[in-house]
Order: structure tokens, then sequence, then C-alpha cells
């Protein structure tokens, strides 16, 4: 588990090998293979979970909290480790895990917004090999995304991170909080408003929390509203979109392929084409030669 340099009191394990890194503005996640070793490891501001991806069990011997865990990690186990939660690890095989950590401003933040409890006294519980089926799935979509765009699609890493710290308070906190249900959908003028400004703001960089503060709403529900309105997830509309137009420039336009591509928001050639296949069935040349 990893060492970096984010601050002179944050220490983490050592690594062997540079892995490439998926960021967002409250998240980063990184794919952390070592050779046995041990050492420790130390955020301040960020919570940690990590995810075993390692084909056979690995054992492990964790100390956090003044407890200590000894035991064989299997692929999907957890280990959660609030901030500022000194943690060391000794693990005896070639280590396969996946790290993602979130800020502890942003976890308060979405504490604030979606849940009913006393937010400031939720607190992480330090936690060794644990499974949990669905942060376990978001932790494998946000793999998914470092191996395939590391560069990132900010609503959808920005919508997995909101799911993420929504499902560590509600499963993995000092206090059970409940979360308010929102059922039905955004109103015809909320929505509206929604797919205007998409519309108009294809080519930039669009953030989930740039979306909710339109509508004075927190991201998590936001997201679960905007699907319930059109079927689809934010992230997913806007790619959708932007292929859409990216369809009407290559047919109406002479402009360049990397052209477009840019103009509609994705960050190369490759990117629109991977997209553009996967939403038409065809290349973007081919569409234009058809």
């Amino acid at each position: 588990m990893e060492k970096t340099a984010l601050s002179q009191d944050q220490m983490n394990v050592l690594t062997s090998q540079v892995s490439p890194i998926l960021t967002g503005e409250h998240i980063r996640v990184q794919h952390l293979r070592n050779p046995p070793g041990e050492g420790p490891y130390h955020q301040e501001g960020n919570h940690t979970m990590f995810m075993s991806l390692a084909p056979r069990p690995i054992p492990y011997l964790q100390t956090q909290d003044g407890q200590t865990h000894t035991g064989l990690y299997r692929k999907g186990d957890l280990l959660i480790t609030p901030a500022n939660t000194p943690l060391f690890v000794r693990w005896e095989g070639d280590e396969n895990c996946l790290q993602i950590q979130l800020t502890a401003q942003f976890l308060k933040s979405v504490a604030r917004e979606n849940l009913q409890n006393d937010c400031d006294r939720l607190e992480l519980m330090p936690t060794f090999q644990t499974r949990d089926v669905h942060l376990e799935a978001i932790a494998t979509m946000l793999f998914s995304e470092l191996q395939q765009n590391p560069s990132g699609n900010q609503l959808y890493v920005d919508s997995l991170a909101n799911i993420l710290a929504v499902n560590l308070l509600r499963q993995h906190a000092t206090t059970k909080p409940k979360l308010p249900i929102y059922e039905g959908g955004l109103p015809q003028r909320q929505l509206m408003q929604i797919l205007d400004y998409i519309d108009a703001h294809l080519d930039q960089n669009l953030k989930l929390e740039n979306l909710a503060q339109l509508l004075d709403m927190s991201q998590f529900h936001f997201s679960r509203l905007f699907k319930q309105s059109i079927g689809l997830a934010p992230h997913q509309y806007l790619t959708q979109q932007r292929v859409e137009r990216a369809k009407q420039l290559l047919k109406q336009t002479d402009q360049s392929i990397v052209d477009i591509a840019l103009h509609c928001g994705f960050n190369s050639h490759s990117h629109l084409s991977k997209k553009f296949r996967q939403i038409t069935g065809a290349t973007p040349k081919s569409y234009r030669a058809g």
C-alpha cells in the first residue's frame, strides 16, 4: 500500500510499481501491486478503503486503532481506515489491491446534505477484512474506469464518489443514519433546466456538483431523481448527447474528427471513437461516409 508525499504528516506504505491514478475533486483511486513486505500508512485528511484484487488469498497482519487482525484476504475483501488513523500492514504474498481515498471534508458534506442524524458526530469505524457487496460493486466500477479511462469521466467519477460516501456512512459509521427517500423524478421544469444546461456545456468538463447546485439539491439525490426521470444516469445522458452532437457535426460540417471530438467534450479522437461505436455500432469515419 502506497507512499506519497501529500504532506509532511501523511505517510503511506511503499509501493513497488507506478500505476495510473484516477482522481476527482474528492476522490483518488490507485491500483497497487507490491511484492511481499510491510509498512505504515497514515492519511490526515482522507478516509481510505482498500479492496483486495488478488486472484488467490494473501495472508495479512494489520494493526489500526489499537486492534490487530490477521487473516487471509480474498478477492473483494475490504479494509476501511478512517482519516487520521495510523495503520500498519504486513503481507506475505504478492499484493494486488485497489486503494480508494475520499476526503474527510467530502464525507462530512455528503452527510450534511443527505442524512437526518447529527452529522458532525458521525465517524467511520476502522474495519478489518469485511465484505460489502455495494462497496465492492462501486470499487469495481472505479477500477474499470481507472483501467479504461484514467483521465476520468468527471461526471461519472463524481457520481461514484457520492454513492461510495453514502454507502460508507450507511454501513460503516459509528451510528446507522437514515437516508430520506425521494421518488417520482424531477419536476418537468427542473428537468428541462438541467437538460438545457447540459446541452449548452457539452464541450466542458461537467461536474455533478454543478448540476445539483442548479436545483439546490444534494448530488446523491439529484443523480437518483435524474435517472428516475429519463432512465439514464447523468453521465450516461451526457455521453449520449455528446455522441448526438458529434453525429450532427460529422454529417453537416467538414471539421476533422479530432476537432469534433474536442468540440463535443471528448478528450481525444480515440475517446470519441470508443463511445461512438458503443452507442451507434459504427465508427465516426464510417458514419460520416455512410
